[in-house]
């Protein structure tokens, strides 16, 4: 059977994962819920067959609802987690789990109080790119490891095609920082166990209101050097790439689901068998979801490895401010 899932925000993200889950054909998809007339409305147009509602918990009370997938901002995650809770449904949440700290410590102690079914959404976990750096790292085949290396840059920020989530933009709630940057802090978790942020800093527009522009950070990965670099604003091609460094190869990973590695030498692609490696991704997250759903195993992140994400994003975000004059 397939299992009937709600989704609690229709924008890019939400979306997407309907277009993503349609595609996959291994999903109900029982009904939706957006505040915004323009997000419902672009919903009813891509996705007619969708059951729209006024009120949250009616989809999430559904009785064909499995689970419930969360997609707004991330200041209310909390709020249609604990709803999806006390329903006793499955929780899918987009990243980050939250801005508020408290808040969010208080939700994973919720969801493991209760035994609750819990993950958020990192491709990482599952991309082919990630699994092969883990395999060669656990063979030893990149022998000692020097350091790792995350750089990050948009000529744009919120990026185009984010345009319409003016949120993005905001101090509040977005930044590159937490909407890019929290993917790396997971996929370094995963391959070296919890960081320690070492030292940060950012810059932020005059105007308050505004996400950073730039920021430095260092992390601690069980004595693993990580540098990041991230910056917003001029012309040239957006940059989001991860290299690790070891002894005897290094590995970096580049437009989100691109391997390249080299030996000393040039770099190499790797993965040249995928035809279409970002649908192969999608292919695969939406295959470990269905896998968490039916209780098999899965590598979806739970509750609590995002929040130790979110640990170190937030406090890179509340360190080093300077404002430009």
């Amino acid at each position: 059977m397939k299992p009937g899932i709600a989704f609690i925000g229709l924008g890019i993200m939400g979306h997407r994962m309907l277009t993503n889950m349609t595609a996959h054909g291994g999903f109900t998809l029982v009904g939706g819920w957006d505040p915004g007339g323009g997000a419902r409305d672009r919903t009813r147009a891509a996705f007619p067959e969708l059951t729209l509602v006024d009120d949250p918990a009616e989809i999430v009370a559904a009785p064909g609802t499995e689970a419930v997938y969360i997609a707004c901002p991330p200041a209310a995650h909390a709020e249609h987690a604990l709803a999806a809770l006390a329903a006793g449904k499955a929780i899918w949440c987009e990243k980050p789990l939250g801005v508020d700290l408290a808040e969010s410590r208080a939700l994973v102690k919720a969801v493991e109080a209760t035994g609750a079914r819990n993950a958020v959404n990192f491709p990482f976990a599952d991309a082919q790119a990630a699994n092969l750096i883990d395999r060669e790292l656990k063979a030893g085949g990149l022998g000692t490891i020097a350091g790792v290396d995350v750089r990050l840059h948009f000529a744009r920020w919120p990026r185009d095609w984010q345009a319409e989530a003016a949120w993005l933009a905001e101090r509040a709630e977005g930044g590159y920082v937490r909407e890019v940057f929290s993917h790396f802090v997971y996929l370094v978790q995963r391959l070296f166990g919890p960081a320690v942020l070492r030292d940060a800093g950012l810059r932020f527009p005059a105007d308050p209101r505004l996400c950073e522009t730039h920021f430095t950070a260092l992390l601690d990965c069980g004595g693993v050097p990580v540098s990041a670099a991230g910056s917003a604003g001029g012309a040239g091609p957006d940059q989001v790439e991860i290299t690790v460094w070891g002894a005897a190869r290094a590995y970096r990973l580049w437009d989100w689901n691109r391997l390249k590695s080299s030996d000393g030498g040039d770099w190499r692609d790797e993965l040249t068998e995928l035809e279409n490696p970002r649908q192969d991704g999608y292919r695969r997250m939406l295959d470990n979801f269905r896998a968490f759903l039916a209780g098999a195993p899965n590598t979806l992140p739970s509750f609590r490895d995002a929040l130790a994400v979110q640990e170190i994003v937030e406090a890179i975000l509340a360190s080093g401010e300077r404002s430009a004059d």
